[in-house]
């Protein structure tokens, strides 16, 4: 049902959280397939999307790019877009597998984001918390960020444009092209680094 692109910059720990999160949705039968984009040389990504039965993807140029040709590979009616590093909470099956039923039974073509979360180990010292309560702040009057992850029917994605591979900013062009009643807020928390 859902195709997942994870871009890498060829970090193992970040990759591993994510993929780590998504192997309930894999034996839930709601992931199809993952696709972990890395860039060429990234030996130590390769391994990983090995062991973890990943398809690896050895890319040369921008995260946008990295990030088509995941979607390009995909194979499933259903893209989900997540930073290596992010982390779904509990729960994001059940309302992942409603919001693509909902939207299928309605017609009404609409993506999703997930709630922002800091991660529960992150420093809270004052710096890191003027900095965060700065980003909520900003998320709040820009809206969602791409690292709060994106899920899409691979219909509304081509429709759109997809991501546009030589685009400085194509992750928040994608998401304004989305505009605010053309995505849904799900409760399902992603917890970002900082």
């Amino acid at each position: 049902m859902i195709s997942v692109v994870v871009p890498s910059g060829g970090a193992e720990p970040p990759a591993v959280a994510t993929l780590a999160a998504l192997v309930p949705g894999a034996a839930a039968g709601l992931i199809r397939e993952v696709f972990l984009v890395a860039p060429k040389g990234s030996d130590a990504i390769a391994r990983v999307a090995d062991v973890a039965g990943c398809h690896f993807v050895a890319h040369d140029g921008t995260r946008a790019a990295a990030l088509a040709e995941g979607a390009r590979q995909a194979h499933s009616p259903w893209l989900m877009f997540l930073h290596a590093g992010a982390v779904l909470d509990a729960g994001w099956i059940e309302e992942t597998t409603h919001f693509i039923q909902n939207v299928s039974a309605n017609g009404r073509e609409r993506a999703a984001v997930f709630r922002y979360a800091r991660p529960p180990f992150e420093n809270a010292g004052m710096r890191s918390g003027m900095r965060s309560g700065m980003r909520r702040l900003a998320r709040f009057i820009a809206g969602p960020a791409a690292d709060q992850g994106l899920l899409i029917s691979r219909t509304h994605y081509d429709r759109l444009g997809g991501y546009e591979p030589n685009a400085r900013r194509a992750e928040a062009e994608l998401l304004s092209k989305l505009g605010r009643t053309g995505r849904a807020l799900l409760r399902t928390r992603i917890f970002v680094g900082a």
